[in-house]
Order: structure tokens, then C-alpha cells, then sequence
């Protein structure tokens, strides 16, 4: 029986991220299953269509990456999201392989990276071993991506753990909460005179190098020189993390894991 294992991003424009985040990871999933073919998909229909008018490369969706899989008769497939949440790009995922799940013997598809309490306490200690060394008046912020899904909660329960354990991260969101106004405030409130700004997503891509790294007057970095806190910038995604590329794995293996119990 042919396998393949199938890793959905949501996909970025930018080719150093793509090696140094998504491929990272697709190197470690196909590392873990040697005996599997490894195919790529995004869940991104813009970044999909601008890497095949600007470079020509075709990369598919998931419903496309499913259909070609069929077609070239693999029956036994693996699928690991390299999503942070269980959002709409994780849910466009689910969506189609129910569309699928009858035409394959097996379809067994891992969690994005935060989906239980353990993975928030992995999370943190790989945070911990990606941070620079702080000092009491250092910090590290954390941006997120954000989002309208209900599951943007994650974003304000990190912080809250991170809070509660006492460690000197603060998270924040781009298109939801915590936004940057709320960091300001924590900052000035804690006294802070140098902040290091990270990326808390799997690619350093658009938001990274413009939203959180930029001179631009609305970036995170520009916001917080303004209110007069020193800002280094760590344009570094998650998927370099080798910790993070772990808890991918674990969560594919505790995917197939869960199926053999139900079988």
C-alpha cells in the first residue's frame, strides 16, 4: 500500500522563510516516518496564487493536495497542520477531509501546535530556549498573528500562564487581542527599558519583517520606541525551533496513536 504524508502550512511569499521555517518542518515530519513519500500543501489562496505568478511554483491547497494524492492511488495518509491554532485554516483542513476520509483506507490528521494544556507548557519551554537572556527590565514580546475565530483565546491564555509562572514573556495578537496597546501599557506599568520583539508564528514572513520589525510609524517595533523603550528585533518563526518541529511530530504520533485505540 503506497503512504504519503501530506504537511499543511499556511504558506508564506517569502522563500528564507519557507526553507527556514515550513521546510524545516517538513524535514523533521518526513525524518520521523522515513517510510512515507512527503508531499506540501498550503491553506493560503493568496500566497498560493502570488508564488505561481511571481515564481512559478505551484504549490497545492489542501482539496488539491487530497485529489492528486487519490489519483496517484495512495490509500494510507498521514497529515500533520504546522498551524499555531485551531482557527479557520485549521477548520478548512477538517472540512475537506470529510469530503475524502471514504476514498482512503486510512486519513489521520495531527493537531495544530496549541491544542491541549501540555502543549502550552511545551510551547513555554521552547520559548524559553529560543529567548535571548533577559534582565528585570527586559523583556520579550511575543506577536501573534490574531484572529475572528473563537480560538484567538489561546493568544490571552498563554499570556495569562506566562503571567502566572512569573517569566518575562508577553504575548500579543495583530488582528485581535492582546493588541499592542495593551503591551505599551504592561511595559510602561513594569518599568521596562529594552524589549526584544519575536515573532510568535510558525514563518518570519510579511507580518514579522512589516507589522512586528519595520521602521514603518504603525510597527510594533515603532510603537514601543515611541513610547521610549529600547527594541531589538528576533526575525525568527517558530519552525526553526527544534522543539516546535517535536511538538509537531508528538502531535502527529498522538494522532495515529488515538486512531489504533478507536480501531
Amino acid at each position: 500500500m503506497k503512504k504519503a504524508l501530506l504537511i499543511i502550512s499556511f504558506g508564506t511569499s517569502y522563500p528564507d522563510a519557507l526553507v527556514n521555517n515550513i521546510q524545516a518542518c517538513e524535514q523533521a515530519l518526513a525524518s520521523a516516518h522515513p517510510d512515507r513519500d512527503c508531499f506540501r500543501a498550503f491553506t493560503s489562496s493568496m500566497i498560493i496564487n502570488k508564488l505561481k505568478r511571481r515564481d512559478g511554483l505551484v504549490i497545492d491547497n489542501p482539496q488539491q493536495a487530497l485529489e492528486r494524492l487519490y489519483q496517484q492511488g495512495y490509500q494510507d495518509v498521514l497529515i500533520q497542520s504546522l498551524h499555531i491554532i485551531n482557527g479557520d485554516e485549521y477548520e478548512k483542513i477538517a472540512l475537506e477531509l470529510k469530503h475524502y476520509r471514504s476514498l482512503f483506507w486510512r486519513l489521520q490528521l495531527g493537531l495544530p501546535l496549541l491544542s491541549g494544556y501540555q502543549d502550552y507548557q511545551n510551547l513555554i519551554a521552547a520559548i524559553e530556549h529560543q529567548s535571548p537572556a533577559l534582565a528585570r527590565d527586559e523583556r520579550l514580546v511575543l506577536m501573534g498573528h490574531g484572529a475572528t475565530h473563537h480560538a484567538f483565546a489561546a493568544y490571552a491564555c498563554l499570556d495569562h500562564m506566562l503571567m502566572t509562572a512569573k517569566l518575562p514573556f508577553i504575548v500579543g495578537a495583530v488582528e485581535s487581542y492582546p493588541d499592542i496597546g495593551a503591551v505599551i501599557e504592561r511595559l510602561k506599568n513594569e518599568q521596562i527599558k529594552r524589549v526584544y520583539l519575536m515573532p510568535l508564528m510558525l514563518v518570519a514572513g510579511d507580518h514579522a519583517k512589516n507589522d512586528m520589525a519595520s521602521s514603518d510609524p504603525d510597527s510594533w517595533r515603532s510603537q514601543i520606541q515611541a513610547s521610549g523603550i529600547e527594541v531589538h528585533a528576533i526575525v525568527k518563526g517558530l519552525g526553526e525551533n527544534a522543539l516546535i518541529q517535536q511538538m509537531f511530530i508528538e502531535h502527529l504520533n498522538s494522532a495515529i496513536h488515538l486512531e489504533e485505540q478507536v480501531a
